[in-house]
């Protein structure tokens, strides 16, 4: 009888866990932990475990919190599509309030903990996830312009790391910005496109063109070749204290340009299995480069 009961509690436990990871997109957030982590040791002179900690916890609690809030907000979209029914809110596995104490209380422990690294962080943090919630979300049934506005909260990641790490907005964390900025547009309207069926389910406007057409493919295309550019501009060293070695460029260069093949085969193919291939690419893309630029710094 004790071990049935010890098993129930463990299960019920494990779905406790696994409704947490997924109310908070937790592989979502350990993704902008990473750019995170990596903008930090561009910006930093000295590596600090504390600090990297603080910035793992406060920024996974920032994403998190921002995921929580906009799966109470769409809860009822979310039960109009196969790809979020059986999130915890539309399945009835939690509340929306709890789910919303989630939210508050992750906001608060972000917020904090990333104010104890620096003032910049925090408040960057809490940018983020106002611009995430109170605009991006309202916006995405609106127009397919929430992308734009979602991209801006979306590109914090990469320069907060280098914020917290020197408590100083230049044209470093700004560079750093505008990389991940232009990289999020190939890669959620890849997404998007694969999707594109569910949203409209829910009345989600988020390809561009509001179709799986060549004008969304040509301005998928011209965000990777901005994101290429922007992306080796630290060759020429007029970034500041953000460096990139020529071979670390040519790296850098050439990891986008296997993006961009991939972005010119959907506007050849227009079709789902193409978008898939340009997603993966960018995913592959943006964790290697910040690799790059960061092996880039030390080796």
């Amino acid at each position: 009888m004790k071990t049935v009961v010890g098993t129930a509690k463990t299960n019920t436990w494990a779905l406790i866990f696994s409704d947490f990871k997924e109310i908070t997109k937790a592989r979502l957030a350990l993704s902008v932990v990473f750019s995170a982590i990596a903008g930090y040791f561009l910006g930093a002179d000295r590596i600090e475990l504390t600090a990297i900690f603080l910035l793992a916890f406060g920024g996974y609690c920032m994403v998190g919190a921002s995921n929580a809030y906009n799966q109470v907000i769409e809860k009822d979209l979310d039960a109009l599509m196969s790809r979020t029914r059986n999130r915890p809110i539309p399945s009835g596995r939690m509340s929306p309030s709890t789910a919303l104490i989630i939210a508050v209380i992750m906001t608060i422990l972000g917020v904090i903990t990333l104010y104890i690294l620096n003032p910049k962080t925090a408040m960057f943090g809490a940018i983020s996830i106002f611009m995430y919630t109170s605009l991006y979300t309202p916006l995405k049934t609106k127009t397919p312009l929430a992308v734009f506005i979602g991209a801006l909260p979306g590109a914090i990641p990469f320069m907060l790391g280098w914020v917290a790490a020197t408590n100083d907005f230049g044209i470093e964390p700004g560079t750093l910005f505008m990389i991940q900025f232009f990289w999020q547009f190939p890669h959620f309207w890849a997404l998007a496109w694969i999707l594109d069926e569910d949203y409209k389910k829910a009345g989600f406007k988020m390809l561009p063109t509001g179709n799986k057409d060549k004008g969304t493919a040509v301005q998928i295309i011209m965000y990777t070749v901005w994101m290429i550019i922007i992306s080796v501009i630290p060759v020429f060293g007029i970034t500041g204290k953000l460096s990139l070695s020529i071979p670390g460029g040519i790296i850098v260069f050439l990891l986008g340009m296997v993006m961009l093949v991939f972005a010119l085969r959907l506007f050849e193919k227009r079709d789902n299995a193409s978008a898939r291939k340009l997603m993966l690419a960018s995913v592959s893309y943006i964790s290697l480069m910040q690799v790059v630029y960061v092996a880039d710094k030390f080796i």
